[in-house]
């Protein structure tokens, strides 16, 4: 059996210690502000993460560029040429084009080497939530899988990963064209936090409405509470976007509601790509439970 690498991209938020404990690699994604085009690095190697919060809480709009065909097509090749087969684990399709554009990449290497295996999965998952799925997978290879039985169950499960989040400012929601000018001038006036998860499309979707910052973390708790499933792959991660003490005080919530207490819960800060989208003061759980059933009407 052929060693295989599990890969992801910038939307996982495994930060390096981890990548590195659980032997998972990302190919990075794209960042843009004014002149400046910079890889969107987990490890924050050309900026940090507060300075990246705050150049967005003074107004800089940043931008975000998918992995292109070609980035993808050298980037899987340099595991071939190691002997190794693929698993990529790609962000939500409904967030990102860089699954579509792994496709092709993935097509055309296997023509050119028809010993190789490679596996593109789209996670309908992003941040913590495909993170998750990504070590799941890495435990599967610990396990002695195959990569075939690996990718099997990553299909077969990865609608059972819940998201519930909520933004500090419905502003940059709007920028990125998540919510109309008038809810977020609203919503802002009125205090109003949106509880926001992810649906079977992995589009994230406003499910409720929640006045004050307080309730909504209570709400996200809540909704774990209700969600959460044991699992033997089960990772807790409470997420922010540079707000560690709203982090502190929604994983004492989740602490509360959690039944099994050896489960260990982890905080983990929000990545470049999925920053650039929900802003400064994001916070977020996500865990496996119940299967993903909600569908978005368009």
């Amino acid at each position: 059996m052929r060693d295989f690498v599990i890969v992801s991209d910038s939307c996982c938020d495994l930060e390096k210690s981890v990548r590195e404990k659980y032997g998972v690699e990302y190919i990075p994604m794209r960042m843009i502000y004014g002149d400046t085009d910079i890889p969107a690095s987990l490890d924050w190697e050309q900026v940090s993460s507060k300075q990246f919060y705050d150049m967005m809480r003074d107004g800089v709009r940043i931008h975000t560029a998918l992995i292109t065909t070609e980035e993808f097509k050298e980037a899987f090749e340099k595991y071939i040429a190691q002997g190794k087969d693929i698993i990529y684990i790609a962000c939500s399709s409904a967030l990102s084009n860089s699954f579509k554009s792994s496709l092709p990449a993935r097509d055309a290497l296997l023509k050119q080497y028809p010993e190789s295996k490679i596996y593109c999965i789209d996670s309908r998952n992003a941040c913590l939530g495909l993170g998750i799925i990504v070590l799941t997978a890495a435990d599967l290879r610990a396990e002695g899988k195959t990569i075939e039985e690996v990718a099997a169950y990553i299909e077969e499960h990865k609608q059972e990963v819940n998201q519930f989040a909520t933004v500090e400012s419905l502003n940059y929601l709007k920028r990125a064209g998540r919510v109309s000018t008038t809810s977020a001038v609203f919503g802002g006036l009125l205090q109003v936090k949106p509880i926001i998860i992810s649906d079977t499309d992995g589009q994230n979707v406003a499910v409720e409405k929640v006045k004050g910052r307080k309730n909504s973390l209570v709400r996200l708790a809540d909704l774990f509470k209700e969600t959460y499933r044991e699992n033997p792959h089960q990772r807790i991660f409470v997420v922010h976007a540079d707000c560690p003490d709203g982090a502190e005080e929604l994983k004492k919530l989740v602490e509360e509601r959690l039944p099994d207490k050896s489960v260990p819960i982890y905080t983990a800060g929000i990545g470049p790509i999925i920053g650039a989208t929900v802003g400064p003061g994001t916070l977020a759980v996500y865990c496996y439970g119940k299967e993903v059933t909600f569908k978005n009407a368009k």
